[in-house]
Formats: structure tokens, C-alpha cells, sequence
């Protein structure tokens, strides 16, 4: 994870130690987008100012936690990255294996930055089913075409959401494998939140972690349309757009 990979940094930094970097794609480096999150809502999953898809590298993510000063108390690491050949940021890159297994294929990690705002929700997103992140749904969803049943599965999904329910929901399989992604789709988390029985108990606390800030929510829960949230991070990508641009190592 890229914040274990700061903690690594700032421990390298903090005992005089080089650290190198074997650089790897990233299915998502061919695009930004996303609310920039805000440092009081930073966590492991989130820890720096950076959008959801913040289309770089490990290695040039690195180079742009040293670049900016954002390791603890500003330290900086001895770092090498070992950078790919023959590669480009417009690539449609296959991972050879699974990086999860809730990430089980293509489809899955094409619409994993998408689906994910779901975690933060009473919603499934497929965990404990032969499509995790590939599809969503909740029980009484009168909009749903697609009916599955989360169950437990050890390894993959002890206890998943809705476990033991009925959801009705949309299967986004095909979709994926027919759509490489350029950009969040907030239609789905949209649809769900409209659909949603009682919107009162359609978000947990770690949503807010999730999506870096408190006002998605906000925005969500006052009706806000897709292009209407969608203008609100302009301003923020287009900073760190530029501060990205520094560190890229590929065309």
C-alpha cells in the first residue's frame, strides 16, 4: 500500500538507511480524479493531499512524498527508483495476479476506485459473491435487475455486508470489460443513495475516511447532481495536477 510505503520511507529516513523502489504499473495511472482529501481526515487509507485516482506509480508516488516534504516532520528518504522499460501512463495494463482476493480480475480492478465509496455505505458491493466489486445492491431496492445473496467466505469475505440477505442491485461486469474507466463513476453510489429505503442509515463513518472530506456526503445527502460534485474538485485536481507533473518518470 502506498501508506505502508511511507511508513517505510520515514523509518528508512529515520535510520540512515536507502531505500530502493522496484517500480510496477498502475491500471489507474492514465487518469486523476476524485475529491481531494483534506489532512483532518487523513488515515491509512488515506494519508496525504491527494485524489481518490491520483494516476502515478509507486515510484513516482515516492519521489513525490520525498519532493513535497510530506513524510513525518518533513524528513527525506535516500531513495532509488528502479523505473519500468517500455511502458507509458496511457497503457491498458493487465496485473498479471490478483492484487486481492476481493480483486479477482479486470473487471473487478477497473471499477474498484468507483465502487469502493460503497464500503462506506450499508450497501454490498459483492463481498462473499462470485462478483466482489463488480456489481452492488441492498435488500427492498425496487430499481435492482440483478438479485445475489452474500454469504460468508473465509479468506475472501467472513462476514459481508448484508450477509444472508437477498440484494437486488446492478451487475457491472460486462460494462467493465467493455469500458476502461477515465474517470469516477458516481452514478452507481447516486442511484443507490435515491433508491435507498431510508437515506438516514445509507452511510457509516467511514465514508467520510474514504472519500477524504466530509462534504461528498454533504453533497450527496442535499441532492447534488454527478456534474454539480463533479465541478466542486476542480480547483483541488487542478493543484495537484501540477505538483503531480514534477514527479512523473513516463510518458
Amino acid at each position: 500500500y502506498i501508506s505502508t510505503l511511507q511508513y517505510v520511507m520515514e523509518s528508512c529516513a529515520e535510520n540512515h538507511l536507502p531505500l530502493m523502489v522496484l517500480d510496477r504499473p498502475n491500471p489507474h495511472a492514465h487518469y486523476v480524479d476524485g475529491p481531494v482529501l483534506k489532512k483532518e481526515y487523513a488515515s491509512f487509507v488515506g494519508m496525504q493531499p491527494v485524489p481518490v485516482v491520483y494516476g502515478m506509480t509507486m515510484g513516482e508516488y515516492a519521489e513525490m512524498l520525498n519532493g513535497e516534504g510530506w513524510l513525518k516532520d518533513g524528513v527525506r528518504c535516500d531513495l532509488t527508483v528502479v523505473p519500468l522499460k517500455f511502458w507509458k501512463h496511457s497503457d491498458d495494463y493487465v496485473l498479471p495476479v490478483a492484487p486481492s482476493p476481493n480483486l479477482p480480475n479486470q473487471a473487478a480492478i477497473r471499477l474498484y476506485p468507483s465502487l469502493c465509496f460503497f464500503e462506506g455505505t450499508d450497501v454490498s458491493l459483492g463481498r462473499g459473491t462470485d462478483y466482489p466489486f463488480q456489481c452492488y445492491g441492498f435488500p427492498d431496492n425496487e430499481n435492482g435487475t440483478f438479485e445475489f445473496t452474500p454469504v460468508s467466505m473465509p479468506g475472501k469475505a467472513k462476514t459481508p455486508p448484508q450477509m444472508g440477505k437477498k440484494c437486488k442491485g446492478e451487475l457491472l461486469h460486462s460494462y467493465a470489460m467493455q469500458h476502461r474507466p477515465d474517470k469516477l463513476q458516481l452514478e452507481w453510489l447516486l442511484k443507490a443513495y435515491a433508491a435507498y429505503p431510508d437515506t438516514s442509515k445509507f452511510f457509516i463513518p467511514f465514508f467520510d475516511k474514504l472519500s477524504g472530506n466530509a462534504v461528498l456526503q454533504q453533497q450527496i445527502r442535499q441532492g447534488l447532481s454527478e456534474s454539480e460534485i463533479r465541478a466542486s474538485w476542480k480547483a483541488d485536481l487542478d493543484l495537484f495536477r501540477k505538483i503531480r507533473s514534477k514527479y512523473l518518470l513516463y510518458p
